[in-house]
């Protein structure tokens, strides 16, 4: 076990969560995060209908065997007509969840009622100034994405090795960082750097317990950190995915029609990655992966998954101890 004020604040065995991945986390996923003794977040936009979410949340209960898990709300910039998210949070603590992960447009108008119910709120955001206005407001924790994340890393682009020291010297509640991370020694270089615990997404995606077509995870485990690249800069939305044959007409689209939303739809669309993960097909859509899938070496359980991180990590700590005398010395250089 490696405490830190994270796994204090969740009740885990190991400082990572398991990010909330669109139409893949649920109960399953979720479940098994919380039996390998980290976090995981079911969510909530995969299960549309709010009974499903209920049935879901209930299952992922029953699964977990007592370990905590939480749901994750990505919300939109802009509250829009017919979003659910007030009903989402109202049903969230009505099932007695004890953890959200939030993301999007600020949370604070939904803070009181979450925090009367004793509920602690984790904020994802893309950089650090957004993590301060959320210390600001009251969440439990921070978590901060860096620009090698799959999904959405923001527009100014900072990798995680910059925004994971910046953040711990700016904030002093617990931190979250990720995008790249897929590695135990990564996780004890983000410690190092300050934070309290890693987000991993694109590690996670070639376990046995997602559900997605064992074509889509086969190719990934033959990807690299090469086989990535950023759309959707002329939206000001950036997301990096898997390189397929929608992202390179993607990219045609945005250099003879920059920001046109219209002629990109069809092709970004949510709906057209879901399909990708039902048949295998992984040309269509722009399915989130992060440069992290050079260590997505083969589908195996969850909890294998985990235990691999923390003998990595366990392996790093030996290195670094025996470096201590070296870096002793070091001291009285200059």
């Amino acid at each position: 076990m490696i405490k830190t004020r994270l796994t204090d604040l969740l009740g885990i065995d190991y400082p990572i969560i398991a990010g909330g991945l669109q139409w893949l986390a649920n109960a399953d996923y979720v479940s098994a995060a919380a039996r390998a003794g980290i976090m995981g977040f079911i969510t909530a936009a995969s299960f549309p209908d709010l009974d499903d979410l209920r049935a879901e949340i209930r299952k992922c209960r029953e699964l977990s065997k007592g370990k905590p898990f939480g749901v994750n709300v990505s919300m939109f910039p802009k509250l829009v007509e017919g979003e659910k998210t007030q009903q989402i949070f109202d049903l969230i603590v009505e099932e007695g969840v004890k953890f959200v992960e939030t993301s999007g447009r600020n949370p604070e108008p939904y803070l009181p009622a979450l925090k009367a119910a004793g509920i602690k709120v984790i904020h994802k955001v893309p950089g650090v100034k957004f993590a301060k206005k959320a210390e600001a407001i009251g969440v439990d924790a921070v978590t901060i994405i860096g620009a090698e994340c799959g999904g959405h890393p923001g527009l100014d682009m900072v990798g995680t090795i910059i925004q994971a020291n910046v953040a711990a010297r700016a904030l002093t509640i617990p931190l979250i960082v990720g995008g790249g991370i897929g590695t135990g020694e990564q996780l004890l270089a983000a410690l190092a750097l300050g934070a309290d615990g890693v987000i991993i997404g694109t590690r996670f995606l070639v376990c046995e317990e997602i559900w997605a077509h064992d074509l889509y995870k086969q190719r990934l485990v033959q990807a690299n950190e090469t086989d990535t690249t950023l759309s959707l800069q002329s939206l000001r939305n950036t997301a990096r995915s898997l390189r397929n044959e929608t992202t390179a007409v993607v990219e045609k689209i945005e250099k003879e029609t920059p920001g046109d939303l219209g002629k990109l739809m069809p092709h970004i669309s949510g709906k057209v990655g879901k399909v990708a993960y039902e048949t295998g097909d992984w040309s269509k859509g722009l399915l989130a992966v992060g440069q992290s899938v050079a260590f997505a070496e083969k589908v195996e359980p969850l909890s294998d998954i985990v235990q691999g991180l923390m003998s990595e990590a366990s392996a790093a700590t030996a290195r670094l101890n025996s470096l201590t005398g070296g870096l002793a010395d070091m001291k009285d250089v200059g």
